[in-house]
């Protein structure tokens, strides 16, 4: 350990049915001009109600971009070569992880001002300080960190409530598993204060989703945005992100990753992940491996009968993955990045009896 000079800037955000008219008293001091990038079922959904807003305040947008398929330098490039985006003052990025990524990659980059509008409540984009980059063809790259987050996200519930109820569901497994991988990560280390502060945060992520996910899927689709609805989607969205920042800080995934990442990223081999599945709902299915390995059975159960309740998977079938795949992934998972920093090194013994403690729980 040793003193350290470092800054920490955290999520700025609001929250509610009515937010957009913080626009005008959060983003006027940044500018006067707009231009707006984002997914285009996104835009479809939040565009004309930002446009209402931005009416009422002393900005103009000044253009309106679809950001793109993926999340890549490519499109970064494309986008920054654009004369609009060099006339903006500020970008407000609308959309899931991968529009949010790309307007943070792009903005945070060049020192420009970015707002986030978040339009799934699927990951913490949002407010985090890192974009996930990915290739061209749609495989992972790596995690682009920056300093600081987006300037602040405004999180519309309205418009969140409307969205498929798909993706709050695979945020809740993506959600939880912060704090199981975290608290695996840092076992038994003296922590910097920043770390420790992740750490703990990290309880957060999965606290409330014990409590509040089966309700707030039941009542997210009927497109209800209720008391449950709201602390799901400030879980997923805020604390995962606030997290994110302080785990992140040293700009490596040492305490924001894990056995349940490295078996997404192994399982991502097969096309059918990427093509049928959920990254939040593979993490989910990667916890019960992860728990077990681990040997925490009493929080291992917890997690299979919330899974249970809400569908997420709990059985490799679920998946669309064939044992003969699984016995490849298995000499891959223990040599992966996400976890070169477990407190032991995890085995392909390992993982073989977790995933058979995991079949006899099915059959119970």
């Amino acid at each position: 350990m040793k003193l350290e000079n470092y800054e920490v800037h955290l999520p700025s955000y609001s929250i509610g049915n009515t937010i957009y008219d913080k626009i005008g008293p959060v983003c006027e001091s940044y500018g006067r001009k707009v231009l707006v990038i984002g997914g285009r079922k996104a835009l479809a959904a939040a565009y004309d109600k930002i446009v209402s807003y931005v009416k009422q305040t002393n900005l103009e947008i000044i253009g309106k971009e679809i950001y793109g398929e993926n999340c890549t330098y490519a499109t970064v490039e494309r986008l920054r070569a654009m004369p609009l985006y060099q006339e903006a003052d500020m970008v407000f990025g609308v959309g899931g992880g991968k529009a949010l990524d790309t307007v943070k990659c792009l903005c945070i980059t060049d020192d420009k001002p970015v707002f986030t509008f978040p339009t799934i409540a699927s990951n913490c984009a949002a407010t985090t300080s890192v974009s996930i980059m990915y290739n061209e063809d749609g495989t992972f790259l790596k995690p682009n960190f920056f300093v600081r987050p987006a300037m602040h996200a405004f999180i519309d519930t309205e418009i969140l409530a409307k969205a498929p109820s798909q993706y709050l569901w695979a945020g809740i497994g993506d959600t939880y598993a912060k704090y199981y991988e975290a608290m695996i990560s840092s076992r038994d280390e003296q922590l910097e204060h920043f770390t420790a502060l992740g750490v703990e945060v990290s309880r957060m992520c999965r606290d409330p989703l014990l409590t509040y996910s089966k309700q707030a899927l039941e009542d997210h689709k009927q497109g209800l945005c209720t008391y449950a609805v709201e602390q799901v989607v400030l879980a997923i969205v805020v604390t995962t992100g606030i997290a994110s920042i302080f785990l992140t800080k040293d700009f490596t995934p040492d305490y924001n990753s894990g056995l349940a990442h490295a078996v997404f990223y192994a399982l991502t081999a097969y096309p059918v992940i990427e093509e049928r599945h959920l990254h939040g709902e593979v993490v989910a299915f990667g916890i019960l491996l992860a728990l077990l390995v681990d040997g925490q059975k009493e929080e291992f159960e917890k997690i299979y009968q919330l899974n249970q309740s809400i569908g997420l998977p709990t059985r490799l079938e679920e998946l669309e993955i064939t044992p003969e795949q699984w016995e490849e992934c298995v000499d891959v998972i223990p040599t992966m990045s996400d976890i070169a920093h477990y407190p032991y090194r995890v085995t392909r013994q390992m993982l073989e009896e977790a995933m058979e403690v995991l079949k006899e729980r099915a059959v119970q």
